[in-house]
């Protein structure tokens, strides 16, 4: 017995129509959050409406609505984006992002650190204006002081995770517990020590990312054994 034809290729055709659906949906959160981005660097928080986002996005301000959590889970968004390095690798899981895929694959704790601090002058300068935008913003609009405490969150259980990677490589002092590597890492590679550096002393990138895997190798790493 033949299969009609209008009954053959539904499946076929659904897959292919949901597959389609995920695309669209995808490409447009990238339009929104890049939108987004460029409007809190260029008009801050306050001045970033969610119309000139939605217009810039070539979307209505409903459709931002329906796919972020109101303009503070869109302004984390942007932040994510800002620290992955663009919307697309914000939407990849961390670790397959090449340069994080470096550190944890390099198997000497020292050249890991380094990998890692190679990436931090980047980052941090990216989020500088974000992070400005956000801590003015933060003391008038009560759900941005959320978003900067999940931020803070997110950026500690990945200096866990680091602090884990490292442990796993022999990389950790003898008598430093994962927890202790975690605390460290996040307060030497914090935002605010990158400003403090960078912006009021003037260093210089190159030497801020020196100064950062000098300063974690001392902290975390094995003291180096002497010969008598």
């Amino acid at each position: 017995m033949s299969i009609p034809p209008n009954i053959e290729n539904v499946k076929p055709r659904r897959k292919y129509q949901s597959k389609l659906r995920e695309a669209q949906a995808a490409a447009t959160r990238q339009a929104i959050v890049d939108a987004a981005l460029a409007a809190f660097l260029e008009h801050g928080y306050i001045g970033a409406t969610m119309k000139k986002i939605a217009d810039s996005a070539g979307v209505v301000v409903e459709t931002i609505y329906r796919v972020f959590d109101g303009k503070a889970g869109l302004f984390k968004a942007a932040v994510e984006a800002a620290v992955a390095g663009g919307t697309r690798r914000a939407e990849r899981p961390v670790e397959d992002r090449p340069a994080i895929r470096a550190v944890i694959d390099e198997p000497d704790p020292r050249r890991k650190i380094e990998r890692y601090a190679d990436t931090q002058p980047g980052i941090q300068a990216r989020l500088q204006p974000l992070y400005q935008t956000l801590a003015e913003a933060a003391a008038v609009q009560p759900e941005l002081a959320e978003i900067r405490d999940q931020l803070e969150t997110q950026r500690l259980h990945g200096m866990a995770r680091f602090a884990q990677d490292l442990a796993q490589a022999g990389g950790l002092r003898p008598e430093m517990t994962v927890d202790e590597a975690r605390d460290l890492l996040w307060t030497i590679n914090s935002h605010a020590v990158y400003r403090m550096l960078i912006t009021d002393r003037g260093w210089t990138p190159e030497r801020y990312r020196n100064w950062l895997a000098t300063t974690l190798a001392y902290a975390l790493l094995p003291t180096p054994s002497r010969s008598t």
